[in-house]
């Protein structure tokens, strides 16, 4: 496979969905005119062996998977998509289909996200690696929700359900096994996440103080907030809303559901802190940005040392990190 060619394709497959972007794929850089006057911008990369295998996921679901995750940190500040570069690092023996496959896919979610995948490189390397640099854009930094705004008092709240994606892994590695719908359902929550840019933006409006996507596990993610914020995260594991077939998943597993998905991870929900008296205004926001979520009350936030603790546990719940 040689580069031009895919880089020819690469023309071929992606779309410049966004007016703004004067330049993309073909020259040295792109020229895009700004959208505010501050950008945000976020790089999230996966490596294979480390986020993926590519013996249990399609090149269509790596693509969606890598773009996903970036537009989520987007998302977890309150703000609309805006361009997108794409870096891909290819072992020897990749075909030109399957590079094809990776970028048509990223496309797609790009289009129904209405993101602009604007430019990108290509390298060789020992695996495969995907890296994803993703831009928002707004005139108001004061409306960009951050980690440190949770104040004692604040409800702590979660979109979706929490634990299919780690049950969705453990599908794929053969260690649980269910029935077919259940299966392709779960293994969907993991190969298939969905940025929840639209309801994001509708809890920045809401009032939302401090917001985080859940990509390492909510028992890390959550502290996060606690520690940037300087307050106490206090959660249930009782309370923690969970997806079809995770039960049954667990108990083949020897796991208790709540603590799975309290640290599973990569669920690419938003953690969110809100005033009480924005409850009904939070809940009805989310509603109307996305019909088919809900936002589901697991905590509050209180006075004391920084981080993150789960009034039920039995034990200290840690979620993933990376050694480095």
């Amino acid at each position: 496979m040689r580069e031009l060619e895919l880089i020819n394709d690469l023309s071929r497959l992606l779309a410049r969905e966004d007016a703004r972007v004067i330049r993309w794929v073909g020259d040295d850089a792109a020229v895009v005119r700004a959208a505010g006057a501050y950008s945000v911008t976020s790089v999230d990369t996966m490596v294979e062996g480390v986020h993926f295998r590519r013996s249990q996921l399609s090149w269509a679901e790596i693509g969606h998977r890598a773009l996903a995750a970036a537009l989520s940190d987007l998302a977890a500040m309150g703000l609309d998509r805006g361009e997108a570069y794409l870096a891909l690092g290819l072992p020897e023996g990749v075909e030109h289909g399957e590079c094809a496959e990776l970028i048509g896919s990223a496309q797609a979610l790009a289009a129904r996200t209405g993101c602009t995948i604007a430019g990108g490189d290509i390298t060789r390397s020992p695996t495969l690696v995907v890296s994803v640099t993703v831009t928002g854009h707004t005139d108001d930094p004061g409306s960009v929700v951050t980690r440190d705004g949770a104040r004692p008092g604040d409800l702590v709240g979660v979109t979706g359900t929490l634990g299919g994606s780690a049950a969705g892994l453990a599908v794929l590695d053969g260690r649980v096994r269910l029935a077919d719908e259940l299966a392709r359902s779960l293994r969907a929550r993991y190969s298939r996440p969905e940025p929840r840019l639209a309801v994001g933006r509708a809890l920045a409006k809401a009032g939302a103080t401090a917001m985080i996507d859940l990509s390492d596990g909510l028992a890390t993610d959550a502290g996060h907030l606690g520690l940037a914020s300087g307050a106490r995260l206090e959660l249930e594991l009782g309370r923690l809303p969970t997806p079809g077939g995770l039960a049954e998943a667990c108990r083949q597993l020897s796991v208790v559901p709540g603590e799975l998905a309290a640290t599973g991870g990569e669920d690419y929900e938003l953690c969110t802190c809100a005033p009480l008296s924005a409850r009904s205004v939070v809940e009805a926001a989310v509603t109307q940005a996305d019909p088919a979520l809900r936002i589901t009350w697991i905590g509050r936030v209180i006075q004391g040392e920084p981080g993150v603790s789960f009034s039920d546990a039995t034990s200290r719940l840690a979620g993933f990190e990376h050694a480095v």
